[in-house]
């Protein structure tokens, strides 16, 4: 596996993008709560307390960003554009073997090495949600055949996860495009110094000041 650097392109602009919508909400709700916090003892704090809100948020807040805000996936008809929390992987279709969907989703490229998606977070909730939710269109089906449900009755609810519909897409595409000759090439991985590098040096500041006393 090659590694240089996955950086987007124009192309990039007509990707379909795959999110999630509560991570972000729930970013959006943390990095609030922790400028709200950290302003406040930066500007109440006294001695040492501003100092220490200053590393903690240089710290906190990329991680959060990482983890919440940052993940996506990228997908056109040549390449999976990965972008987790700390890395950015591109992954043309022909270096894919499978991906794969259990507690997690993730993909496999033709090397046997695994990345997880943590854009398409799986939700083993909404998963039991719509396996309900199919039963009861499975039985109306059946129902119908027998003059029991009413003709034109149609499902309560969705009947595949949003996480399961949203691999089943990439498959599809998958399958479509990986012996396509623009979808071939080499792997490329490269880490998110841009969340890196302020974590580290906020940690790095917080240990200085806790050591200092």
């Amino acid at each position: 596996m090659t590694t240089p650097d996955p950086q987007p392109t124009a192309a990039d602009s007509k990707d379909r993008v795959f999110r999630s919508s509560g991570g972000i909400a729930g970013g959006v709700l943390l990095l609030a709560l922790v400028a709200w916090l950290g302003i406040d003892a930066l500007v109440q704090g006294n001695g040492r307390t501003p100092w220490l809100a200053l590393a903690t948020m240089i710290l906190v807040v990329p991680l959060i960003v990482a983890f919440t805000v940052r993940p996506a996936v990228y997908v056109n008809e040549d390449r999976l554009r990965i972008r987790n929390p700390f890395r950015v992987i591109v992954l043309p279709w022909g270096q894919i073997a499978s991906l794969r969907s259990g507690y997690s989703n993730e993909v496999v490229d033709r090397s046997g090495t695994k990345f997880q998606l943590w854009a398409i977070p799986v939700s083993l909730r909404a998963r039991k949600r719509a396996a309900r939710h199919e039963a009861r269109a499975m039985a109306r089906g059946e129902d119908s055949t027998r003059g029991i449900a009413r003709s034109g009755s149609a499902p309560d609810g969705p009947t595949r996860a949003a996480s399961d519909q949203a691999m089943d897409d990439l498959r599809e595409l998958l399958e479509a495009r990986e012996t396509a000759e623009s979808a071939q090439g080499e792997a490329a991985v490269r880490w998110a110094y841009e969340i890196v590098g302020p974590a580290a040096a906020g940690a790095v500041l917080l240990a200085i000041l806790l050591a200092v006393g």
